[in-house]
């Protein structure tokens, strides 16, 4: 078995972003001259998350959207009386108290996922005709690492 690493460092302009990996995915996939096997994309930060999914602005803009309802940003007003009914009692998250203000990136990791694997089949990441790879940031503007690993014969 073969077995290839590499990293990708972000250091995102905003504070929320998706960047397509798709092309890096599939050139680490290349380096590693493994024909069928799997690969790994795992954020290395508790504030990230990886996902495959339509690279569609308004379908990013939606997941946003939801996220914050069920994991409201404190740095905001909530978006409507649902998100303000999960936004943890007293109002603030616990997670604040140290001094931080993202509590609600480490609960939209929890609800992304930090990691996906996509299978490999003739050299090639097996991924739908629609499916993209992203680094999702929840917690931007500093630098975060992603860690590709790839696995197989």
């Amino acid at each position: 078995m073969k077995s290839h690493t590499a990293y990708m460092t972000f250091n995102t302009d905003k504070r929320r972003e998706f960047v397509r990996i798709t092309e890096d995915v599939a050139a680490a996939v290349e380096e590693a001259s493994v024909n069928e096997g799997m690969v790994l994309v795992s954020a290395m930060h508790i504030t990230a998350a990886v996902w495959v999914n339509d690279d569609e602005p308004g379908l990013q803009e939606d997941v946003l959207e939801w996220l914050d309802k069920v994991a409201p940003p404190s740095w905001k007003e909530p978006a409507n009386e649902v998100a303000r009914e999960l936004s943890p009692d007293p109002g603030d998250y616990r997670h604040h108290a140290g001094g931080e203000d993202n509590g609600d990136a480490h609960l939209k990791n929890l609800l992304v996922h930090h990691q996906v694997i996509i299978p490999v089949t003739d050299g090639r990441l097996d991924l739908g005709p629609w499916q993209a790879i992203f680094y999702c940031e929840f917690d931007g503007r500093r630098r975060k690492r992603l860690v590709i690993k790839v696995l197989g014969e």
